[in-house]
């Protein structure tokens, strides 16, 4: 059931995002076969105003993916199929665990289609070995290699979307136990979750530096930065943001679990 659950959240998910994927791909290889001709202004303005389509759509592809998973949450859980959701067989933890897994999925769908695009658009051997260039400088200063920086990069891009989503799903189950002001009431919900859990990470990292003398410097900016601090306060921001994600993760199942108000 479990399976059945997630085919039909992520079908209404991509019915619409799968647009914005479609043309982000379309407007970055116009774009580049724009510009690939020489010598000519007319296709050289006209590749630019393209990658900024481009650039505008791989943006819309992010902007959709939380407002797609939010959307299904709320018409699936609380608006009309939420009579039909409510009926199946199925306990209402595998209905969260759904939603969640689809949104690992998107998100890492996205994620996928945006450096795809970026691809398309920038791909070319001297901007290649610029980049290269750069992350082996910067893998290098902090003593990792350039492989294990790309994955921490995409790791905490990851990491911060989950966590948004996450505070989305906790934030709409809280809001929508009230009789009014539904929408209203998750909006300030969750910006208080993230503002709180945002206050939460700066005390962590001061505790943190109570403890370690290069990390305090380092958030006072009276030496030289230290690189193993940088390193010290990335992998705890890491370490962190699992925590929030679990954290998070288990206070919407379990309020889910709790009941919720049809409208």
């Amino acid at each position: 059931m479990l399976r059945k659950l997630l085919k039909y959240d992520l079908k209404w998910i991509y019915k619409v995002i799968v647009v914005f994927y479609i043309l982000a791909v379309i407007f970055s290889i116009i774009g580049r076969v724009l510009s690939l001709i020489e010598n000519s202004i007319v296709f050289s303005a006209i590749a630019k105003f393209t990658y900024g389509l481009a650039i505008a759509m791989m943006a819309n592809c992010l902007i959709n993916c939380f407002t797609r998973l939010w959307s299904r949450f709320v018409k699936n859980i609380y608006k009309d199929e939420s009579y039909l959701t409510h009926t199946l067989p199925v306990e209402k933890k595998k209905i969260y665990i759904s939603k969640v897994i689809a949104a690992l999925i998107t998100v890492f769908t996205t994620a996928v289609v945006i450096l795809f695009c970026l691809f398309i658009c920038y791909y070319s051997k001297e901007n290649l070995e610029n980049l290269k260039a750069i992350l082996e400088l910067t893998a290098s200063t902090y003593n990792t290699t350039v492989i294990g920086l790309i994955l921490l990069m995409v790791g905490v891009f990851f990491l911060e979307v989950m966590f948004i989503v996450l505070i989305g799903y906790v934030s709409i189950i809280l809001g929508y136990k009230s009789n009014k002001n539904k929408n209203a009431k998750t909006i300030i919900i969750g910006t208080l979750l993230y503002l709180l859990t945002q206050a939460v990470t700066l005390v962590l990292i001061f505790i943190l530096g109570l403890f370690n003398s290069n990390v305090m410097n380092l958030i006072n900016t009276k030496d030289i930065v230290n690189i193993d601090s940088i390193k010290v306060i990335m992998l705890t921001g890491v370490a962190i943001y699992i925590t929030y994600i679990i954290i998070y993760y288990l206070l919407g199942k379990r309020f889910f679990i709790k009941g919720v108000n049809i409208e």
